[in-house]
């Protein structure tokens, strides 16, 4: 058996022909890999000359290694969630902030972004009831949970506000619905923080992930650095497709021109007075990249591992043209329309 993954062809005993034909499919993609990861230190610049940051997604400290490795400009989500889940007991002060230390350590200074405990919904804690929901990705969840479990977020944002008197931090708030909820989390981080104050270099921002956050987002700005748009999330709330249930997969697309009609009115609202940064997955997917980078994105967040393959990409892009392209990709029908018109206009021989 043999499969590509990237493409999601699969042949069962296939022919001496198909193995040879896999084989030098492997033995180029190893080779574009080298090529990438040999150029991954530098900057990512576009054909034009505008700059764009790569970050990378950690899970544990040595993600972040891998990330360094991998040329990655910061860690721009770090999933926290990987200290509490699979025990018995939260993790406690001191242990929260060794990893935290040790994960800005791993990145030799480069601005490390700390999510908040992001539970529910498919990632139960055990050592925190949560009530029986019928649809926990609606229910108790991210923030909500954090904000219903006080003592422990306001734990957590005081390992991070150690972490941030030490080293470039930036602090990150999932699930954001209401500015209410974005209100009460800073508060409990301004507690956190005592009585010196927030650390001056902390920046605080927030996920977009709800599709009402995103339409409002100009309500939440004035209590915001920074905002980093969660595609998965957001695709799988503004298309109702749950993107674990694979009988609803082909509708759970972040290329849907409804999902980038919210990230161009989020990118329209945040220009120049925010940063904003993409953290799905659709930030690594090379059909999707020139469309986000047309409407507005200027950082991505993507697994260590697609680092330098991201940036060689965007160093093969025209800002300019991305931006017609993503004008009329945000007027169509369909995702497959939309990949249609990115492979179109990619074309070395289109106008």
């Amino acid at each position: 058996m043999v499969i590509d993954g990237s493409s999601g062809e699969l042949h069962i005993d296939p022919s001496p022909q198909v193995v040879e034909e896999f084989r030098q499919r492997a033995s180029d993609l190893a080779r574009r890999q080298a090529q990438h990861l040999a150029l991954a230190e530098q900057p990512a610049v576009s054909r034009d000359g505008t700059p764009f940051a790569v970050a990378a997604n950690l899970g544990s400290v040595a993600d972040a290694r891998s990330a360094l490795a991998a040329g990655a400009d910061s860690a721009g989500l770090v999933r926290t969630e990987f200290l509490f889940l699979g025990r018995g007991s939260p993790p406690g002060l001191e242990e929260q902030q060794a990893e935290y230390d040790a994960i800005a350590d791993a990145m030799a200074g480069r601005r490390v972004t700390l999510r908040t405990l992001d539970v529910g919904g498919d990632k139960p804690l055990t050592y925190l009831p949560m009530p029986f929901e019928q649809n926990p990705f609606l229910g108790l969840r991210g923030i909500r949970l954090s904000l219903d479990s006080r003592d422990l977020l306001r734990e957590q944002l005081v390992a991070i506000c150690r972490t941030a008197r030490r080293a470039p931090t930036s602090v990150m708030f999932p699930m954001i619905s209401t500015l209410g909820e974005l209100l009460e989390a800073r508060q409990i981080l301004a507690d956190a923080a005592g009585s010196s104050g927030l650390p001056a270099d902390l920046q605080v921002g927030m996920m977009v992930e709800v599709p009402a956050a995103a339409l409002k987002i100009e309500t939440f700005l004035p209590h915001l650095d920074f905002v980093s748009i969660g595609t998965n999330d957001l695709t799988q709330y503004t298309l109702a497709a749950e993107r674990g249930n694979g009988a609803v997969a082909a509708i759970s697309d972040a290329l849907d021109p409804g999902v980038l009609q919210l990230i161009h009115h989020v990118c329209g609202a945040v220009r120049g007075r925010v940063e904003v940064s993409v953290c799905g997955e659709a930030a690594s997917d090379e059909l999707a990249i020139p469309v986000l980078v047309g409407l507005g994105v200027r950082e991505l967040s993507v697994s260590p591992y697609a680092v330098p393959r991201v940036k060689a990409c965007i160093r093969e892009l025209d800002v300019e043209r991305c931006r017609a392209m993503a004008q009329q990709a945000i007027g169509l029908a369909s995702p497959d329309e939309v990949r249609k018109l990115v492979l179109a206009m990619s074309s070395p021989t289109s106008g």
